[in-house]
């Protein structure tokens, strides 16, 4: 797809109110995927292959989990050039979220404000979905990112990371835990230093126990907040290095209004994702980079809207970058251009 016609396909669709807008366009994709109308944003993809957590990535350009919660839409964005793509956070209980309204547009600042809070259809229904597609089947890679349910209390929260691994773990290329959103009710309190032991060595037990019944072992990566002072973030690496996972997501949308102070819509409550949360983002990947080593795998997120922020998250630590808020501002062929940027800086030898 062309920048002119997305160009036309944003400014109508900015004028929807933003949860009908995003409805209406994975709509569109869920119908559209696998038939000739993907030609209107199919892009070809753009082969630059890397290996990390044992996961041969076709190019360095993921999307992010948040976009597509019910794994609708799986073929039909992995048509737009990406490498990998995530979905979810799926929960073991089908849930509908914070009240409406629960999405809000910032455009000067190129961001969005959420507070969804995990909807979604459930396990079930998700797992059935994963099942439909052939993005994996195509030689893509698939990230299933898991949660717990807000009625669960946070002392349970195993439980139901549990139950999602279960169910997902034959389905995924990598399973996610998502301990960083800000919109379920003391989540993040999942990041502190005894809550995430006690969570990653639950997970790091049945992932064993999966792979011994499977026969393969399916990495998992865990996806932490921009709003993490240093200390912070170097216990966190420490305990991801002591539970034997295989990489971390940074970083989650912010709860810090500091970039859009004054905006319209700028004091809802949630997690502010896009340009502002660019900054916070590369420093925590930095701070990881610096406490996991040089071989840990790092995917950078987090206000990537062009092809120079994404090589400025790698330059900062990332292995890959995923998008999400600059999809929506830009359109598809953003994708291709993060891909085309990122084998170029690699050839230079800087990445």
């Amino acid at each position: 797809m062309s920048l002119l016609p997305y160009a036309l396909a944003r400014a109508l669709l900015f004028r929807l109110d933003p949860e009908r807008a995003h409805e209406l366009t994975m709509e569109s994709l869920a119908r559209s995927q696998d038939t000739p109308l993907e030609w209107a944003y199919r892009n070809s993809l753009v082969e630059d292959p890397v290996t990390l957590a044992g996961l041969r990535f076709p190019n360095r350009v993921g999307l992010a989990a948040g976009l597509d919660k019910n794994a609708r839409c799986i073929d039909g964005l992995g048509a737009m050039g990406f490498g990998f793509v995530e979905v979810g956070t799926v929960t073991p209980k089908a849930q509908p979220g914070n009240p409406k309204p629960r999405l809000f547009r910032l455009p000067q600042a190129n961001a969005l404000i959420n507070r969804f809070g995990f909807n979604n259809d459930g396990l079930d229904a998700f797992v059935a979905n994963v099942r439909r597609s052939s993005f994996r089947a195509r030689g893509r890679i698939l990230g299933l990112n898991i949660g717990k349910n807000a009625a669960t209390p946070i002392e349970n929260a195993t439980s139901d990371y549990l139950a999602c691994l279960d169910g997902v773990y034959p389905h995924a290329d990598y399973v996610t835990i998502n301990i960083s959103s800000p919109n379920t009710s003391d989540l993040r309190s999942l990041q502190g230093d005894a809550a995430l032991d006690a969570l990653l060595g639950a997970i790091a037990q049945r992932r064993s126990q999966l792979a011994q019944r499977q026969g393969r072992q399916v990495p998992v990566f865990v996806k932490i907040a921009p709003d993490l002072d240093e200390v912070q973030v170097r216990l966190i690496a420490a305990t991801l290095q002591r539970h034997g996972m295989d990489g971390v997501i940074a970083t989650n949308t912010t709860i810090s209004r500091d970039a859009v102070r004054g905006l319209p819509h700028a004091d809802e409550t949630g997690g502010l994702s896009g340009a502002p949360v660019f900054e916070a983002s590369n420093r925590v990947i930095a701070q990881l980079r610096a406490a996991l080593g040089s071989a840990f795998p790092i995917i950078g997120v987090g206000g990537i809207m062009s092809a120079a922020d994404a090589v400025a998250k790698m330059r900062a630590g990332a292995d890959l970058v995923q998008v999400y808020t600059g999809l929506i501002y830009r359109g598809p062929a953003l994708v291709g251009e993060i891909a085309r940027a990122l084998k170029a800086e690699r050839r230079t030898g800087s990445a």
